[in-house]
């Protein structure tokens, strides 16, 4: 990792006493999220201060996702607007970041298309940013770094979006190859950062007080692959379960063909480990999951999913599923319903199939109607709303300790949160209970939340 104390002494002379405002924006995953905040961090060290108003900003970075081809026009038409920002502020400076930039086209596009544009950042390159950003103030006209490095940034500083919940990355990229995702394309294989910076930097988040640590990875679960044994995603649990202080520990997401007994065990063992999987099954077809080179069955996904039932039927799950795969047929949509069904997820994330540009999916043929695919995520989401009803049932009477995370939105006077279960609760309390742990009774269940009342916070 580049030392750049000398870059930043340099933007920060070249900045003077004046105050200069950033604007950074952060599109997709919580991954992306979290570049935001180590982006945040770099600026922070440089002098800037920080604003959600493009029009007041003396430096604009908008941080993007690449997952859907939308998302990417999303974003050229929010640059392309862009254009009369810096005809009105011609000192404004302009920087691309995020899993666009690591696409060369895009790149390449950005730089003879949006002269608005200063610089171009890649995904793994966030400890370039004082260089780019120098070069710009020094008039440079266009400035790129989308290099993909096998060092990652341990930048010291983030300005990180909650005092009390805190998203910590522990690898990068992926090897999956699913014939529908960008994701190995623009983030490259997977990297591991190590355990002892992983440990110390979720150490000091507890000693600073917070207390939801959100592990993330493309695949949490292949963590360590690349360490010669020394250490695997369950033993990292383990050694961080350890840590004393008061907080959860959550991770996404987890692919199910990784999803090892060992890790299930370590869940239930693991008293600060939430005790919630979000284990996406994408379709209960395995046909489907041949195309999408998913690498399991639905036999072997419900394998799973029976070793934990067995463990505590109660247990709670949730998933992603993609509807209209290319070609799925009426029978193959059939069996994700019935998986749905069975399983009795307590929340999916579905999404009808869109095309990628760049991916195995996107050259493939497709007789699915646009109408056929929205008949049937309608049908989908209904499903799981009846599933959802009922199954949320089985919290009435309980108590769950749950760490509120803000006001309810619909009712004055109202808190809402997350039980260890990733279940939305909502009762009435005071907002000085955001950011702590209360434990709340359970006295009714909707289809997307349980309702309760405060006992102790």
């Amino acid at each position: 990792m580049n030392d750049n104390t000398a870059l930043i002494s340099e933007i920060k002379s070249l900045l003077g006493d004046s105050e200069h405002k950033a604007y950074v924006r952060s599109f997709g995953c919580q991954l992306n999220v979290s570049d935001g905040e180590k982006i945040k961090g770099q600026l922070k060290k440089m002098g800037y201060t920080f604003t959600e108003s493009e029009a007041e900003a003396d430096l604009i970075i908008l941080n993007t996702c690449a997952v859907r081809e939308s998302a990417e026009d999303r974003v050229f038409g929010i640059v392309g607007s862009m254009k009369k920002l810096k005809e009105q502020k011609p000192s404004l400076i302009i920087g691309i970041a995020g899993c666009m930039t690591a696409q060369s086209h895009v790149a390449d596009k950005i730089k003879q298309s949006y002269t608005q544009v200063d610089f171009v950042l890649g995904t793994s390159a966030i400890n370039a940013l004082p260089k780019l950003l120098l070069e710009a103030l020094k008039g440079a006209k266009f400035s790129a770094d989308i290099t993909e490095y096998d060092d990652f940034s341990e930048v010291a500083e983030q300005v990180r979006d909650s005092s009390f919940k805190a998203s910590v990355p522990i690898m990068f990229g992926c090897n999956n190859f699913c014939t529908y995702c960008i994701v190995p394309y623009v983030r490259g294989r997977e990297r591991s950062r190590r355990p002892e910076d992983i440990i110390a930097e979720v150490r000091g988040l507890v000693a600073d007080g917070y207390k939801e640590i959100m592990l993330l990875g493309q695949n949490v679960n292949s963590y360590g692959n690349d360490l010669d044994g020394e250490m695997s995603f369950p033993k990292l649990l383990r050694e961080l379960n350890s840590i004393e202080g008061d907080f959860i520990i959550r991770f996404m997401s987890s692919h199910p063909k990784d999803a090892s007994k060992e890790l299930i065990d370590t869940i239930f063992e693991c008293e600060k480990v939430a005790k919630h999987l979000h284990l996406p099954v994408q379709s209960g077809s395995s046909e489907v999951l041949r195309r999408m080179n998913r690498r399991y069955s639905i036999e072997k996904y419900l394998e799973i999913v029976d070793y934990i039932r067995g463990k505590d039927p109660d247990f709670s799950l949730t998933t992603d599923i993609i509807v209209g795969f290319p070609n799925e047929t009426d029978e193959e949509f059939r069996e994700t319903i019935n998986i749905v069904k069975s399983v009795t997820f307590d929340n999916i994330y579905s999404f009808i199939y869109s095309r990628r540009s760049g991916t195995k999916a996107a050259e493939m043929p497709d007789s699915t109607s646009d109408e056929v695919k929205s008949r049937r995520m309608r049908e989908l989401l209904e499903v799981q709303r009846e599933v959802s009803s009922e199954h949320y049932k089985r919290f009435i009477g309980r108590t769950m300790r749950v760490l509120v995370d803000d006001t309810a939105k619909k009712r004055d006077g109202w808190l809402t949160g997350k039980s260890s279960e990733f279940i939305i609760v909502e009762f009435e309390g005071d907002e000085s209970l955001i950011g702590r742990f209360v434990n709340i009774k359970v006295t009714d269940a909707m289809n997307w939340a349980v309702v309760g009342e405060l006992i102790s916070g």
